[in-house]
C-alpha cells in the first residue's frame, strides 16, 4: 500500500526522491495540446464542452500526481511511454509536488467557477491562460515555474531542479552566453514585424472556396448571414463582441 501512495522514485546514487523530468515535460506537452484545443473551441466557437472536459481531466490528473502517485497519472503514463527510449533526467520530487499542487489548485478553482458556478469571463480566461502558460514554459523551455516559487519560499530546500537552476550559480558555459550580435538580430526581427504588421493588417481577407462560396439568395442567405455574424460566447463574456463583429465584417 505504501508503494501506491509514494511520491517520487528512489534511485541509487540520489539522496532524495526524484522524478523523471523528461516524463514530466512529455506529460506537460500532452496536457498543453488538449488545453490549447479546448481553449480554441471556446474562443472561436463559443463551445465550452471541451473546455469543461479538459478541466475535469486536469483536476483528476493533478490529483493523482499530488495525492496518490505520479506513476498512475494518465498524462505521465503516456509521457513515460513516449520518452521510454530516452535516458532519464532526474530532478527533485519535493518541488515538483509543490508545482503540481499549484496546478491542482487552479483546476479545482476552475471546476467551481466554470462547471459549478457556470461562469466564464475574464476570471475563467485568466485561469485557462495561466495553465497554458505554465505548461508551455515546462514543455518548451524546461522551466518549472512552481519549482522556482518553491525555491523562493523555502530558499535552499529545493534540490536537483531542472537545468540545475536551484544550485549556487557559477561561471556560465560559453555556449549559454549571449552577445550584442544576438541582441541585434532579435531587435531587427521585432522592428521588421512592427513594420510589416500594418501592411498585413490592411490586406483583404482570403476568399472562401468551399461549399456555398458563390453565395445564395433569399431567406436562407439572410439566415446564414445572421448566424455567421453571431459572436461566440467567449467574445460576449469578455466584452469583445463589437470588436469581433468589426473584425469579421458584421
Amino acid at each position: 500500500m505504501a508503494r501506491v501512495f509514494d511520491f517520487g522514485e528512489v534511485v541509487e546514487g540520489f539522496p532524495i526522491r526524484v522524478v523523471n523530468e523528461r516524463e514530466a515535460r512529455a506529460g506537460a506537452g500532452i496536457l498543453l495540446f488538449f488545453g490549447m484545443f479546448a481553449f480554441s473551441q471556446a474562443f472561436l466557437n463559443g463551445s465550452f464542452t471541451m473546455t469543461r472536459m479538459v478541466i475535469l481531466v486536469f483536476a483528476l490528473d493533478f490529483a493523482i500526481r499530488v495525492l496518490v502517485n505520479p506513476r498512475f497519472a494518465p498524462s505521465l503514463i503516456l509521457g513515460r511511454y513516449m520518452v521510454r527510449k530516452q535516458a532519464p533526467d532526474y530532478v527533485g520530487a519535493a518541488q515538483k509536488r509543490f508545482a503540481w499542487g499549484l496546478g491542482l489548485a487552479i483546476a479545482l478553482f476552475m471546476i467551481g467557477w466554470n462547471l459549478i458556478g457556470n461562469m466564464a469571463g475574464p476570471v475563467a480566461l485568466l485561469g485557462c491562460v495561466t495553465c497554458i502558460l505554465l505548461l508551455f514554459f515546462e514543455t518548451s523551455f524546461g522551466i518549472c515555474v512552481g519549482c522556482a516559487i518553491y525555491n523562493w519560499i523555502w530558499p535552499g530546500q529545493a534540490q536537483l531542479c531542472p537545468g540545475g537552476v536551484c544550485e549556487v550559480p557559477g561561471p556560465r558555459p560559453e555556449i549559454t552566453r549571449l552577445g550584442w550580435a544576438q541582441g541585434g538580430v532579435v531587435a531587427a526581427t521585432l522592428a521588421a514585424i512592427i513594420f510589416v504588421s500594418p501592411i498585413v493588417a490592411g490586406m483583404q481577407s482570403p476568399g472562401y472556396f468551399g461549399p456555398g462560396a458563390h453565395g445564395t439568395s433569399g431567406p436562407v442567405a439572410v439566415a446564414d448571414a445572421s448566424a455567421a455574424c453571431e459572436a461566440p460566447a467567449i467574445a460576449r463574456f469578455i466584452g469583445m463582441e463589437a470588436h469581433w463583429r468589426a473584425r469579421n465584417g458584421c
